[in-house]
């Protein structure tokens, strides 16, 4: 058995500020993807996926119990397959911020959802709130909280705009120039980014009346006029909100970035050679990069790797 490929997505924007109702913007990234498979000889590189899948099944099973309305699966089935020794196949950095998780959440669902909302339906709003719902209470059991966003995108593999927590659709994005020097790339820290902890803390900084206000005033601000500038296509504009954006990060989500990069992120802001912002969650895995110069940006990041990930 080899289940279909579910890909990896980037949220280029709306990291945090969804959860307070902010625009948002996620595009599937098809560099990495994954797929069920049964491996019957349970090797060792198998055995630790599989392990998770059993944990993942009797979670599913208490959420069924729960919840009968949002869903159902063919948990029989599942557990035949788990036992044959299924486990989930991925090329996709796992706490790097490009959504492992949520690809095999989308995995699991297209494969043992009874009743499923296909890709290939007239899919309404409702029918994509309806889905992002499902996958939010499936995606806890990895992250403790979770929009459903990261499977969402990787289910439907299209560009998924949020315009507050019940509006969600799907979105044209301006197409890529093949020779433009302008680019969003992901910068690799070197080291894994767990979600939980770092939601953890966001969630305690919203306690206090100053963090909301920023929150407001400036992050939610300057991430609504990014998503619109990026789908208007208006790259003046949009490197102008991106600068913006990278400094609130800098001066109220430290935590967030590991230590080592705060001065290479305040460097991009005093040179305009790139604006760095956070991919996922932070406190590792990758950043996200944004530069007019791809050129000037590998010259100034050389001790890094970066991956390309579109062209203005």
């Amino acid at each position: 058995m080899r289940g279909p490929l579910f890909y990896s997505k980037i949220l280029l924007f709306g990291e945090y500020g969804i959860i307070k109702d902010s625009k948002g913007l996620s595009i599937p990234y098809n560099f990495y993807n994954g797929a069920l498979k049964i491996d019957e000889h349970k090797t060792i590189a198998t055995r630790k996926s599989n392990d998770a899948l059993k944990r993942f099944a009797d979670y599913l099973e208490t959420l069924q119990a729960e919840q009968p309305s949002l869903v159902t699966f063919d948990l029989e089935k599942l557990k035949i397959d788990v036992t044959a020794g299924l486990y989930f196949d991925s090329s996709i950095p796992m706490g790097y911020g490009v959504g492992s998780s949520g690809a095999l959440v989308a995995a699991i669902y297209d494969q043992y959802a009874n009743d499923k909302i296909t890709i290939l339906e007239n899919l309404t709003r409702e029918k994509l709130l309806q889905l992002k719902k499902i996958f939010g209470a499936m995606e806890s059991f990895f992250h403790g909280k979770s929009s459903g966003l990261d499977p969402l995108n990787s289910y439907l593999s299209l560009p998924i705009l949020i315009n507050s927590q019940d509006s969600i659709e799907s979105a044209n994005i301006p197409s890529q120039t093949a020779d433009g020097k302008g680019a969003v790339f992901l910068l690799d820290s070197g080291q894994i980014g767990e979600t939980a902890p770092m939601v953890n803390i966001f969630m305690e900084n919203m306690k206090q009346e100053g963090f909301r206000n920023m929150l407001k005033n400036q992050f939610v601000k300057h991430t609504d006029a990014c998503v619109h500038d990026f789908l208007k296509g208006d790259v003046k504009s949009l490197f102008g909100n991106v600068k913006q954006l990278s400094k609130v990060v800098l001066d109220n989500f430290k935590p967030m970035i590991p230590q080592e990069f705060h001065t290479l992120w305040k460097k991009g802001i005093d040179t305009n050679a790139y604006y760095l912002k956070l991919c996922g969650s932070g406190g590792g895995g990758y950043m996200l990069g944004f530069t007019e110069d791809i050129d000037q940006a590998r010259t100034e990041l050389k001790n890094y790797n970066l991956e390309v990930v579109y062209n203005f």
